[in-house]
């Protein structure tokens, strides 16, 4: 079951159990079709607002996870169904871990060489039996039509069941669904910033910011260069949006 925030079709997802037993089926019922997962936040909500064709993408995903405690409140409100924060770093920490018992093995897609090394030692240390099929630290700038192909047909080698891709909203997401289907098999997961929190670069929350949807503060206080522009405009046009929606004066999909 979906529930239309701003016209993006989110999953409603119980608990982290639940999205990685989804996972799972897909992974053992699909096993030669490829997929791919979007994680969705009020600035990929608020994206998708502005960019329809990035909206269609949300919406064909195979699950369009609610990492973003806003979209639980809204989601809840608007459908009756509970959502529940589904936080993509910790969503690929734990399904690093339970698909040990499972062989699943990742392929690792983004950052810089640097993060996906320390990013290595980490899985290693933490989830020994984990398997890593292979990692890419691709180019911080558009890749040509060579370097693409290489990338799919790398990936393709390696065999992977899932593909974690961290480019950042709406790069990855778009960079997902142009080339989702050129894989032999496997998932391909949007995960933003997971690999930086994994690697250690950017540190978790405390739990009670987390509880008050405040991690997006949190944060910004840890790169407020780079992140002050995005939550102040986006976080302003989503309240803005949601209650004009709600007081039936626009709809904006």
């Amino acid at each position: 079951m979906t529930v239309s925030i701003l016209g993006s079709q989110i999953s409603c997802l119980p608990s982290y159990e639940v999205a990685f037993t989804q996972l799972q089926q897909i992974l053992k019922i699909n096993k030669g079709t490829p997929h791919y997962i979007t994680v969705n936040n009020v600035h990929t909500v608020v994206e998708a607002v502005f960019l329809q064709g990035y909206r269609a993408i949300i919406n064909k995903a195979f699950m369009a996870i609610p990492d973003g405690k806003p979209l639980c409140i809204i989601g809840k409100c608007k459908s009756g169904q509970y959502l529940h924060r589904i936080f993509g770093p910790t969503f690929m920490e734990k399904t690093l871990d339970w698909g040990q018992k499972d062989g699943i093995c990742h392929f690792f897609f983004g950052s810089s060489e640097e993060t996906l090394q320390k990013m290595k030692r980490v899985i290693q240390t933490r989830f020994p039996e984990a398997k890593i099929a292979g990692m890419i630290s691709p180019p911080f700038k558009p890749f040509t039509v060579e370097e693409n192909e290489y990338f799919i047909q790398k990936i393709n080698e390696a065999n992977p069941d899932i593909i974690w891709v961290s480019l950042g909203a709406p790069k990855q997401e778009i960079w997902m669904y142009e080339n989702y289907k050129k894989l032999n098999r496997g998932v391909m997961i949007g995960i933003g910033a997971g690999f930086d929190y994994l690697a250690g670069n950017t540190k978790h929350a405390p739990q009670w910011m987390k509880n008050m949807a405040l991690e997006w503060l949190y944060r910004l206080i840890q790169e407020p260069r780079r992140l002050w522009k995005r939550y102040l405009i986006t976080n302003i046009l989503f309240i803005l949006f949601v209650l004009l929606e709600a007081l039936g004066m626009k709809k904006f999909y």
